[in-house]
Order: C-alpha cells, then structure tokens, then sequence
C-alpha cells in the first residue's frame, strides 16, 4: 500500500532531557541520526516522507515543509493535503524497521496507531487523513483513540516494540545499544557509548563512567 509519511523533526537544540550526557552540539548530531534511521525505513517500504520542521533543514531523502507553528498545528495543516493514506511518525524511533512498519501499513482497519511508553502516540497511520486531526503531548494515545472514535475511523492498536521504543532519556539509550540496527546505535558506539554489566544489570558507559 503507497502511503506518504510525516515526520515532525526539531533540527535546533532538540532532546534536552539528554543534555546530562550529551551536548547540544551532538544531540543535534544525535537527533539527525536517528532521523535518518526512520526515513531509511520509511523509504524502504517503497514510500516516501515529509519532514515537518521548526527550521531550515537541509534533507535529500525526504521532502521538507518548515512550520513556525506548534506541532499539532502542524500536522493538522498537512493531513488534509493528502489524497493518500498517511503515517505520522516521530523523528526518534531508532529501533524502527521496514518490517515494523508493514505491520502497521497491513491493518484491515481505518487506522493502526502504535502507543509510545508513558502514554504517549508514537505512530499513526490513517486511511483517509482528511478525516484525522492530531492532539499531541500528555496522554496523547487515549486521545488520539477517542478522536478516531468520534470521526467514525475503526482503530488496530499494534504492539510493537520496535516502534513503542522512542529516545528521550538516557534510560533509554539501553534498548538503542541493545536492539538498534541502524545508524542511531553506530553513533553511539562511535562516541564513546558501551554495554557493561554491573551486578547482573546492564548499565550505559561512556569512556569508562557510568551513565545509567
């Protein structure tokens, strides 16, 4: 099935919540590099991407719309633009897989939506977009499942632990080093990033101190 994929990506300053082990300078390196492993998926279902920017960012692999405005304005602008099925996707699913997503593309339903932990969205896709609009932050999944309700769409909630496991805390960085594939895990591994094991539990290094 052809679907066109949005990609909300904030190119300045992004995941402060990792400013305790990284920089500004490489969460932003970080952040693009994740983004990439999501667009490489995303391509590689036969699709193609829009990157909803808060900047001027520079992308040969996917289209580019910069938006001033928050982030549910945002895709809200963009879903009824599409005469297509759409996906909403976040920038920081470094686990993710073509495979993952032809679990979610293959649904019977007028929608498949993949919650994120700590109840969050992390995946929408939707058969007629125009008839969708998204409400982000908080507790953003039961949300999205009472709008679907209300426009009339029938919902697949897909379990997927690839596509559940997004990067925001260091705490996190585990799974990434872990299950990772693709460029995301190979940055970390670059710069210092390793896998120890310290009274039986798997701890984040880097360059010999304790992360998490």
């Amino acid at each position: 099935m052809y679907f066109h994929a949005l990609i909300p990506f904030k190119p300045k300053n992004p995941k402060t919540r990792l400013s305790a082990v990284l920089s500004q300078e490489e969460r932003e390196e970080f952040a693009r590099v994740m983004l990439c492993d999501v667009i490489n998926a995303v391509n590689r279902t036969g699709c193609t991407a829009t990157l909803l920017t808060t900047s001027k960012y520079e992308c040969h692999e996917a289209l580019v719309a910069v938006r001033k405005e928050g982030l549910n304005e945002a895709i809200n602008w963009a879903l009824p633009q599409f005469h297509c099925p759409a996906m909403i996707i976040m920038s920081d699913l470094p686990l993710v897989t073509a495979g993952a997503l032809q679990k979610v593309l293959s649904t019977d339903k007028d929608m498949a939506i993949v919650p994120g932990l700590g109840g969050g969205t992390n995946v929408i896709f939707v058969k007629k977009p125009e008839k969708f609009h998204a409400e982000y932050y908080g507790f953003s999944f039961r949300r999205h499942l009472e709008i679907a309700k209300e426009a009339g769409l029938s919902v697949e909630i897909v379990d997927s632990m690839r596509l559940s496991t997004d990067v925001d805390e260091p705490s996190d960085l585990v799974e990434l080093m872990i299950h990772g594939r693709g460029l995301a895990r190979e940055w970390l591994y670059g710069h210092g990033f390793e896998l120890n094991v310290e009274n039986g539990r798997l701890k984040v290094m880097r360059n010999g101190e304790t992360i998490v």
